[in-house]
């Protein structure tokens, strides 16, 4: 029989390591994309293409979650969690190794590209596992009053993730591994990880205890009550702002390497560090607007959706104009800052939009769009290859017709009568999945 002072323990225990498993795998993610452009340029694979590679693995990371977290109910969560990083782990060392053969021209860019593709894809299909065991860990082991805060907190370790991720990434571009070297040392990271969760993480959920849900094929639900949430009148418009939203930052994102790179014109390599640097501020700005302005200003969804469309429209319109690098970092900043207000508003908007019964299945919904809007981004390489400002004028063209939308959509208009600090600190519980 366990005292108080040693469930307390064995509970900052395990938050201690699942916050480190969250930073690790937004560290992995962001780190990754920080190098894509540099190692598709340097081994000839198509921008359009690299931009492809994080397509396949977000559509599975999307219509397999609902299949992990109906498995972590069955069978556990720190299973599904060992799962996960056992997936990020393989995958990411997979693609270390297909980007190394890559660089010594081992095969042809178009070989390279189909491994990568099909390493990566790994990661969408089992790397989703942890995702939904993580935060279903949690619940279990925190009062509702303590609920909200140890979310937030996980949330904020997936934007430290997100930030030093693109900071370490060039310190690993070493002499013998190259652009491949960051991939390695995620690898390695996850591994640790991964001892660290089997030998430090308490588990003391007995198979079968939590009420089994509704059995449900592989993906997502597209008939019957899941479909009738995606239609429901209550979610759907922050669905429509939310996708949107989702798939501007996502372009805005998978064209900033390619840009800098072309208007330096430096090598891949020699621009790599200007691509970190810019990725940096991005993220930073928009920690800001999550960490600190939504909760210092206590700004309600409606409000966030408003102001952060607003913002991040200038932002891209900015980067469209843009006449050197700085111009480049600083409307890429504003842009991540508007961002940082949009997409908690829309999150925090569709969970108070509808009921308890419904909260789960809304936050299904939401992390589906937050993966599936990647499947855009190749179109948008390719816009930018055909035009160069014409996928931040775009963003600014549909950014601003959902500033026209918030404000005239009844059900973004009123969102919630709560409390405005409740309503704010919900906002900040927002988190990005694979690939957004």
């Amino acid at each position: 029989m366990s005292t108080p002072a040693q469930e307390t323990r064995s509970h900052r225990r395990a938050f201690a390591i699942l916050f480190g498993v969250s930073v690790v795998s937004a560290m992995g993610n962001s780190g990754m994309w920080s190098v894509l452009p540099a190692i598709g340029r340097e081994i000839g694979i198509p921008d359009v293409l690299v931009a492809a590679i994080f397509s396949l693995s977000a559509v599975l990371w999307a219509i397999s979650s609902p299949f992990w977290a109906r498995q972590s109910d069955l069978h556990g969560r720190k299973p599904l969690i060992l799962l996960g990083l056992a997936g990020f782990f393989v995958s990411m060392t997979l693609c270390a190794i297909v980007v190394s053969a890559g660089l010594h021209h081992l095969a042809t860019p178009m070989v390279i590209f189909g491994l990568f593709l099909t390493a990566r894809a790994l990661f969408g299909l089992f790397g989703s596992a942890s995702n939904p065991a993580t935060q279903a860990y949690m619940a279990e082991r925190t009062s509702r009053e303590e609920r909200t805060q140890s979310m937030a907190t996980l949330a904020g370790a997936f934007g430290l993730g997100t930030v030093v991720g693109p900071l370490l990434a060039p310190l690993f571009v070493l002499p013998v591994v190259g652009l491949a070297g960051p991939m390695f040392a995620f690898a390695i990271l996850a591994g640790v990880m991964l001892v660290v969760v089997q030998r430090g993480l308490p588990e003391t959920f007995t198979p079968g205890q939590a009420e089994a849900p509704p059995r449900r094929g592989f993906g997502l639900s597209l008939k019957g009550e899941g479909a009738a949430l995606w239609r429901d009148p209550r979610l759907k418009p922050f669905l429509i702002y939310g996708f949107l939203v989702a798939s501007c930052q996502t372009a805005q994102s998978q064209t900033l390497g390619f840009l800098i790179i072309d208007k330096l014109q430096l090598p891949p390599m020699q621009a790599q560090g200007y691509i970190t640097l810019a990725m940096a501020a991005g993220a930073v700005a928009g920690l800001l607007a999550q960490w600190g302005l939504i909760r210092m200003f206590a700004m309600r969804p409606r409000d966030l959706m408003r102001w952060g469309v607003a913002a991040a429209a200038v932002g891209n319109v900015i980067v469209a104009f843009a006449p050197d690098y700085a111009a480049v970092a600083i409307g890429f900043a504003i842009a991540n800052l508007g961002y940082g207000f949009a997409r908690p508003g829309f999150t925090a908007g569709a969970s108070l939009s509808v009921g308890a019964r419904d909260q789960a299945g809304a936050a299904g919904a939401i992390a589906a769009i937050n993966g599936l809007n990647v499947v855009f981004g190749p179109l948008f390489v390719m816009l930018y290859r055909w035009v160069g400002w014409g996928p931040f004028i775009l963003n600014a063209v549909v950014l601003l017709g959902l500033l026209i939308y918030a404000l005239r959509q009844s059900a973004l208009r009123k969102v919630s009568d709560s409390d405005p600090q409740e309503e704010a600190t919900l906002a900040s519980l927002e988190r990005s999945d694979e690939g957004s």
